[in-house]
């Protein structure tokens, strides 16, 4: 799985029940033809990342067909989780 191209957007809390903050990132993502994740018009894979003091994770994800925005049902492997968390890591740290 490789990242193409990203965007990221912190999402506000107007209400100001959530502690920390929130960011939306669409992560346009390159997967192997014998993946079983591959489609032929590309996957989106968009993520929900808190912060919260120093430490960020993901909150939530899930995959989208981009030919139809279609959310598919599948999840990430240990690694491919660990290389998500690190970009979108490194993306929130250099946006402060």
């Amino acid at each position: 799985m490789n990242i193409l191209a990203y965007t990221m957007e912190e999402i506000k809390d107007p209400t100001n029940i959530l502690e920390g903050q929130r960011f939306e990132f669409l992560l346009d993502i390159e997967v192997d033809e014998e993946d079983e994740l591959y489609t032929e018009g590309g996957i989106d894979l968009r993520v929900i990342a808190s912060k919260n003091d120093d430490a960020i994770k993901i909150a939530n994800y899930f995959f989208i067909q981009k030919s139809d925005q279609a959310i598919l049902e599948f999840g990430l492997e240990e690694d491919e989780e660990a290389d998500v968390l690190a970009f979108i890591t490194a993306h929130i740290t250099a946006g402060e």
